[in-house]
């Protein structure tokens, strides 16, 4: 058989951190591009537990050569910890062993592209690409910071460059503003979108509907979905704006057919427990208890509208996604540049503040955010200018 080199992309590789928010991301951009059975995921994992926590501030390959260190020469369990997380069948990344697949294969199955998202996964991705410069093509999801010319394209959400504009700029002192990302305005290998990228595409909604009908299709209507997240540095809440989300609830109940709730694995029981205790025995509100299938995309295809707390970019990108109503809980309350995001999605028109007045019977619409699928017609442009394409 002949030699292959047409310049077609058949393949990919997503480089991920272990976390479902960075995964998910790289997973619905080469979904897009086609390569839903066509990728193969590996993963850079950091140390956890005892002393590891830390050391999470130094990059991911000294932090484990320190603790491979620690844990030759200290006795005590509790500095003992595994080196892996997440499924034991994803492979750990190696960048001198995936850029010399790269090479080797080239002739044969066309150029490699290599997905990444995390800040752990910048290195390895960046290693890739200087190792295999002339058959590998990289895409790098979320800001990493500086040294962007080391991947082909950058794909960041708008208001990570909030740190740029002179009002951010007030809040910097200036000896800290050389480390806050990024360095520079964005550059011509930089694809800017508005909230982070996901897998809730059409495809994915039709699934899902399918497989939730029995559950969720019989629900009376409108469904109100509410999904609560945990507070974070930069979008903080406690019980009281939990208290306040009670309330809010309780007097758009009357407008909903039935209501459902759902925690992430970041919500304290604190919060969760005051929900539980005030919906749990009220006929027209379900809450997911965490047991069973996951019924995160089922949400997304049924529900008539939302609300959100605000911490979460990709909870609400996904909704943002759909077209249907979104309410953010929370949004006052977040700094910095989430602060900058939850403008932009008000800005947008696809998402408004819950205040408990809302009639959940009217909707409401708006032109869908279509990160993902932007995205992906961005990285079939730049490989055009390269002379690749994807294949079918």
């Amino acid at each position: 058989m002949p030699e292959i080199l047409d310049g077609a992309i058949r393949r990919a590789v997503v480089i991920g951190n272990g976390f479902a928010g960075a995964e998910n991301q790289c997973i619905g951009l080469v979904r897009a591009l086609g390569f839903s059975n066509r990728h193969t995921i590996y993963r850079v994992t950091r140390p956890r537990g005892g002393i590891n926590r830390w050391l999470q501030w130094l990059p991911v390959s000294i932090h484990k050569k320190l603790e491979s260190v620690v844990r030759m020469t200290c006795d005590k369990s509790s500095l003992r910890t595994p080196h892996t997380i997440g499924l034991s069948n994803v492979l750990e990344a190696d960048a001198l062993h995936l850029a010399t697949m790269a090479r080797k294969t080239f002739h044969k199955d066309g150029p490699l592209l290599v997905v990444a998202s995390g800040r752990g996964t910048i290195s390895v991705a960046s290693s890739i690409k200087r190792l295999a410069p002339e058959n590998v093509f990289l895409v790098q999801i979320q800001h990493p910071r500086f040294h962007l010319n080391r991947f082909d394209l950058v794909i960041t959400p708008r208001h990570d460059y909030y740190p740029l504009t002179p009002h951010a700029q007030q809040q910097i002192p200036w000896f800290l503003r050389r480390w806050v990302t990024p360095w520079e305005p964005p550059g011509r290998n930089v694809v800017l979108t508005v909230g982070a990228l996901h897998q809730a595409d059409c495809a994915a909604l039709r699934v899902a509907a399918s497989a939730w009908h029995k559950e969720l299709g019989i629900l009376p209507k409108p469904l109100l979905v509410v999904n609560v997240g945990g507070p974070t540095g930069n979008c903080p809440y406690g019980v009281d704006l939990v208290k306040k989300l009670v309330v809010m609830l309780q007097s758009v109940m009357w407008s909903c057919g039935s209501i459902r709730i759902s925690f992430s694995r970041r919500t304290p029981d604190k919060i969760s427990k005051i929900l539980v205790k005030e919906f749990s025995t009220n006929p027209k509100v379900q809450i997911w208890d965490g047991e069973g299938p996951n019924p995160h995309m089922g949400h997304l295809a049924w529900a008539d509208a939302f609300v959100i707390t605000a911490d979460s970019v990709s909870m609400l990108s996904e909704a943002c996604s759909t077209g249907k109503p979104v309410y953010v809980v929370g949004a006052e309350l977040c700094t910095w540049k989430f602060a900058d995001f939850q403008n932009s999605l008000q800005k947008h028109g696809v998402a408004r503040p819950f205040t408990g007045k809302e009639n959940i019977t009217e909707s409401w619409s708006y032109p869908p955010l279509n990160d993902t699928a932007e995205a992906s017609r961005q990285v079939i442009a730049a490989l055009a200018q390269r002379g690749w394409t994807i294949h079918p």
